[in-house]
């Protein structure tokens, strides 16, 4: 008899796909009005997002840790008819968030266009299958939909990743769309009309090389959310350990799950040279070119882990943790390694208990 194949895990799966089980309880629990084409109400969109505790006891796991009023915002920004504009430095969960109020809103994270800077037109209107263009000329069965004009069609919500990265003139295609809900296919001589429930986030951040600023006109189409970074270590630290246990299971890293002190020194790190300052207030520091996000840190960890399980004992110590550190912190190999060896010495190698991270840190630099 032969043996059932393994079943291949899905490396990232879709959010409406990770978290099927609580989108259907949400959905069957919710009694409250929905936007057209919404298969929930936006009480039950932001509770998904934020997490709680039902009527019957079931536990929703929190998918973003910050102001709630943030996401109340932008959960009514799309229900109205106002495109959504998540801004932030990178790492401050905006592809996150968007993702899962796609998710939420349709049950489909999937429309999603990714800018960069060599993007024309058809990634954001549509292109042509030139096979049936020549052999039969222009037609509806030849055009190639973006995902704008599938959204459009289905009456869903559209994700589009780093808006600033997109040349401006390419930008400005969406001011039709979003102003009048249509996309014109001028060689038709016909046009595409959104349907009830079509509307779209984008993400940008103004850190990254080769920002492209958007048009006073497109801006004025978007509701814009500015995602700050966790107000206090406490809570920084909080959403690092959730984020890491997740991946870790996903990623079947067989390492013990890290130690909240690791991830302490780790985020006061991060945390100290972001602001400039220690986290006592009494040394200012200088500041390295890296943005030193949550992400970072999160991936700092998972880099340990995974050191510490195939090269260790299991056991995430700071000789996992140094080369980590110094990759996220060292972008430019003159000014950066300056900064970190200034910090190593004057305020971690001072540091009751860090000896271990001091002397794991030195070893990589030297």
């Amino acid at each position: 008899m032969a043996k059932k194949q393994k079943k291949e895990k899905i490396l990232r799966p879709h959010a409406e796909d990770a978290y099927a089980a609580e989108l259907e309880k949400l959905k069957k629990i919710d009694k409250r009005q929905k936007p057209a084409n919404w298969q929930m109400s936006p009480w039950a969109v932001v509770t998904y997002l934020m997490g709680g505790t039902l009527d019957d006891g079931t536990e929703i796991e929190p998918k973003y840790f910050g102001n709630q009023r943030l996401i109340e915002i932008a959960v009514a920004t799309l229900v109205t008819d106002r495109a959504l504009l998540l801004v932030g430095i990178p790492g401050t969960a905006k592809t996150w968030v968007s993702e899962h109020l796609s998710a939420a809103i349709c049950g489909d994270s999937k429309l999603l266009v990714q800018g960069s800077a060599g993007m024309n037109e058809d990634a954001l209107r549509y292109g042509w299958n030139y096979a049936q263009l020549l052999s039969k000329g222009p037609s509806v069965e030849a055009i190639v939909a973006s995902p704008v004009m599938k959204g459009m069609q289905d009456g869903k919500i559209v994700r589009i990743e780093e808006l600033t990265r997109i040349p401006s003139d390419v930008q400005d295609a969406l001011i039709t769309i979003l102003s009048e809900k249509v996309l014109p296919v001028p060689e038709l001589s016909t046009e595409i009309q959104a349907k009830e429930g079509f509307n779209l986030i984008a993400t940008a951040n103004d850190r990254d090389k080769g920002v492209n600023e958007l048009s006073s006109a497109l801006r004025r189409r978007f509701n814009t959310v500015v995602m700050p970074l966790p107000k206090t270590l406490d809570e920084e630290v909080k959403i690092v350990k959730t984020r890491v246990e997740k991946i870790g299971q996903a990623l079947d890293i067989p390492a013990q799950t890290a130690s909240i002190k690791e991830i302490q020194r780790l985020v006061t790190i991060f945390r100290e040279l972001r602001s400039g300052v220690t986290s006592d207030g009494r040394t200012k520091l200088k500041t390295p070119s890296s943005t030193l996000s949550t992400a970072e840190a999160i991936s700092v960890i998972n880099s340990g882990q995974a050191l510490a399980a195939h090269f260790g004992d299991g056991v995430l110590k700071a000789n996992d943790l140094a080369a980590g550190i110094t990759g996220a912190i060292v972008k430019d190999p003159i000014q950066d390694n300056m900064i970190w060896q200034e910090y190593l010495e004057t305020i971690v190698k001072e540091r009751k208990d860090w000896k271990d991270l001091y002397r794991a840190c030195k070893e990589i630099i030297n």
